[in-house]
């Protein structure tokens, strides 16, 4: 039986700090839930035997309009992986076209995700 399971909690703070501290203070707005007054689409999981965890989140960076999807991956013995869910590019707005092709990226990327999870050995 696989022990990944969904988190749906606000993001771990772990994603946050891991990721600072490897590409540096203030690189990770898009991880930190108290900078966002509207919701983002976002996915996460962890597993319960070893403590890894996964997450699906937007990102972007002088430009919050132009934004991608990432897959987050913690591994139980520290530091991140971002794992490659291939081109997951959209610009935020509210036009119907826009939220269409997030929505699109936004399933591929979890697609992704989930294929990590169910062929992941950890």
């Amino acid at each position: 039986m696989n022990a990944w399971h969904r988190y749906d909690a606000p993001l771990l703070p772990e994603f946050l700090e891991r990721f600072e501290a490897r590409w540096g203070t203030g690189t990770a707005p898009f991880l930190d839930p108290e900078l966002h007054e509207l919701p983002v689409p976002r996915a996460q999981w962890v597993n319960a035997d070893t403590g890894a965890a996964l997450a699906v989140v937007p990102v972007w960076t002088e430009d919050d309009r132009e934004r991608s999807f990432a897959v987050i991956y913690l591994p139980p013995a520290g530091g991140i992986w971002l794992l490659r869910p291939g081109i997951t590019d959209y610009v935020e707005s509210r036009q119907e076209d826009d939220v269409r092709l997030r929505n699109d990226a936004f399933r591929k990327a979890v697609d992704h995700a989930r294929a990590f999870i169910y062929d992941a050995r950890t």
